[in-house]
């Protein structure tokens, strides 16, 4: 059998199907991937521990509901919709973590997770560019 990545494997309404989690899940990784590449080019002589502390500020929760509160704004209906579900969807929360910030942050990773199977990948390259700029505008305020 071969396997083509994720090319036509998921319809809009075939991810609209999954447990919001399931896309959560998958949007994490992907999510990460992309925090990942994204620190190694623009820090590109960092030590990989320095890198590590760089990617879990932008992978943490906490920074992962920030980011939402920010681009909320910028969703289509059907991205809210799906943000909706992944954050009202009933999970084990970190202890370590604020529910609140958690189940942001899940919605987050839902809305990242259906664009990446449902291979919207403008729109998820949009989405994740508001991220870095989001991120740099903070950066500026607290200098």
């Amino acid at each position: 059998m071969k396997f083509n990545l994720l090319t036509g494997k998921f319809s809009s309404n075939e991810a609209r199907q999954l447990n919001p989690l399931v896309l959560a899940y998958i949007g994490d990784a992907v999510y990460e991937v992309f925090v990942r590449t994204y620190c190694i080019d623009i820090n590109r002589d960092m030590l990989v521990h320095k890198l590590h502390l760089k990617v879990v500020s932008f992978v943490k929760a906490r920074a992962q509901s920030e980011f939402m509160k920010e681009i909320e704004g910028l969703l289509t209906e059907e991205e809210m919709a799906i943000f909706k579900r992944g954050r009202n969807t009933k999970s084990s929360v970190p202890k370590n973590a604020d529910v609140q910030e958690y189940r942001l942050a899940t919605g987050f990773e839902a809305v990242i997770g259906y664009l990446y199977i449902t291979e919207q990948s403008e729109r998820l390259n949009y989405i994740l560019e508001q991220v870095i700029r989001v991120n740099s505008e903070k950066k500026q305020g607290d200098d």
